[in-house]
């Protein structure tokens, strides 16, 4: 972690080790398996997978905060958004990262980045028009800390694997692999078996990433909480947040799902979403009970 005044969360350091070390693993195995059953192609295999990996670490989130439409803005433009900034900055004694407004009535927030250079913070439109300045400032400081823990770094590379997977089976799917499968014998069968391996590790990569996002998710929380003193101005800002969702267009919200596992709070357009159940986010009664165990504990002498 950087060396901030936010709190440290070993459990959050234990849980992103431990996640790297296993996407890691799963992607050494399928790179293995790739290069066992088509050997005459590992030239290929190779460059691919390691252009891929770089375009991912490099540019994800550049990708990311375009297809969330940021775009930086300057203290002239958005004094009040840059002084909040500001002032997390000066508490958390951090560098300022790049301060960016999104155009979306959704009320959100996200931060991107895969270092400290890099970082940019981003706010919607709509969040700014909702909220006081106290519970603007709780909602930055939550997203600055995942600057400072780096999981944002840590999500933006855990989340190749996935993308790899699922490059994986479309080559597998489309490329004719299955029809000259079935006059290839044993070989045949091995080569049917890719689109299956690269779906299992799919599944299993975006399990650990959901298990470490909820986790990273009530870490800042509890950062940005004990950083400003003032955990009920951040309840305050989840409140009104989650309740004004509902009021959101469907079309917009389900234009924002792709991009929940970066969002303050996740953009659901309906109440029967897949996204529910596999939230990269923990309930927002979670969060709330947290937040008031904390603002318990600072009350006492």
């Amino acid at each position: 972690m950087t060396q901030t005044r936010y709190t440290q969360d070993r459990g959050l350091t234990a849980r992103m080790v431990t996640s790297m070390f296993l996407i890691g693993l799963l992607y050494v195995v399928l790179v293995g398996v790739l290069l066992v059953v088509l050997g005459k192609f590992w030239p290929i295999i190779l460059i691919l997978a390691a252009g891929l990996f770089v375009a991912q670490f490099w540019f994800s989130d550049k990708i990311a905060a375009f297809g969330m439409g940021a775009h930086q803005v300057t203290p002239e433009q958005a004094p009040e958004l840059h002084g909040a900034v500001d002032r997390i900055c000066a508490l958390a004694d951090m560098p300022k990262p790049k301060v960016a407004i999104a155009r979306s009535d959704i009320p959100n927030a996200f931060a991107t980045g895969r270092s400290e250079r890099s970082a940019l913070v981003c706010a919607t439109t709509g969040l700014l028009r909702r909220l006081e300045p106290e519970e603007l400032e709780g909602v930055l400081a939550h997203e600055m800390s995942h600057v400072a823990h780096r999981d944002v770094a840590v999500m933006t590379i855990a989340s190749f694997l996935g993308v790899l997977a699922g490059v994986v089976t479309r080559i597998a799917l489309f490329s004719g692999l299955s029809r000259s499968a079935r006059s290839a014998g044993p070989a045949g069968i091995a080569i049917l078996l890719i689109p299956l391996a690269s779906a299992l590790v799919y599944v299993i990569g975006f399990l650990l990433t959901r298990l470490l996002s909820r986790y990273r998710e009530l870490s800042a929380d509890r950062a940005a909480a004990q950083l400003t003193g003032r955990p009920s101005a951040l309840a305050s800002a989840l409140t009104k947040v989650s309740g004004q969702m509902a009021r959101i267009p469907t079309q917009d919200l389900r234009r924002a799902e792709p991009y929940n596992a970066f969002y303050f709070v996740p953009a659901f357009a309906s109440k029967q979403s897949l996204g529910r159940l596999f939230s990269s986010h923990p309930t927002l009664e979670q969060r709330l009970e947290q937040l008031a165990r904390i603002s318990a504990e600072l009350g006492r002498p």
